[in-house]
């Protein structure tokens, strides 16, 4: 009986012992490494009012919401659109001119808007007025753009997005002046805007959607 106390004794003494030295072996563990102190958490709900979708606190955070539109046909019609009036449809400028895009009176004559209240009013027309208008300006510039695309003046690249940009802020005729005299008639807008500008500004986007229309209307768009 003693001999059986003393074994079981000796088996659980060595069984402590072992376990004492392979945890006083291992490395501590450093859950501090862990630690999520100091770092900004992103969650998918709403928070409050403060942090939803159309309330965001900074241009870096809208971005996230924005697709890439890079150099295609949208990047082009919206950036112009955010130069001319930072994206706004129902806007009217110190010169009366309106819309997200900034259109004239009589530009709008020309494709077949008469209404300018309607035109204010209504976002689809004035996406097909700017579609219309720019077709428009194809057909009447269609030779300088094949002239003169490729080549620099005062050291701008002249594009085919370049050229009709430029021609949406000052009209084709006055884009002809600038191209043909190479730089010296050089078109400024009541708030100092320059073609030069423009021709720099939009240069390189993909405008092949646009096909070159003498009779385009925004209604037939």
């Amino acid at each position: 009986m003693r001999k059986s106390i003393a074994s079981y004794f000796t088996i659980s003494l060595t069984i402590c012992i072992l376990l004492f030295v392979s945890l006083s072996n291992d490395k501590a563990f450093d859950i501090s490494k862990y630690s999520t102190k100091g770092l900004v958490l992103n969650y998918t709900v709403n928070q409050g009012d403060s942090a939803t979708f159309g309330n965001l606190s900074s241009e870096k955070e809208s971005k996230l919401f924005s697709p890439h539109l890079g150099k295609s046909f949208v990047g082009f019609k919206e950036a112009l659109a955010f130069k001319e009036s930072g994206g706004n449809y129902f806007t009217v400028n110190s010169y009366g001119y309106l819309g997200k895009y900034q259109f004239g009176k009589e530009t709008l004559k020309l494709i077949g808007i008469y209404n300018t209240e309607k035109f204010l009013n209504d976002p689809a027309l004035q996406e097909r007025a700017f579609i219309a208008n720019a077709q428009r300006n194809k057909w009447i510039l269609r030779r300088d753009i094949r002239n003169f695309v490729g080549k620099r003046i005062n050291g701008i690249l002249i594009t085919e997005s370049g050229i009709l940009a430029a021609a949406h802020l000052s009209g084709p005729g006055s884009v002809k002046s600038y191209l043909r005299s190479y730089g010296v008639d050089n078109f400024e807008d009541g708030y100092g805007t320059t073609i030069e500008y423009y021709m720099k500004r939009f240069s390189g986007y993909d405008t092949s959607f646009l096909k070159p229309d003498k009779k385009a209307k925004a209604n037939s768009v």
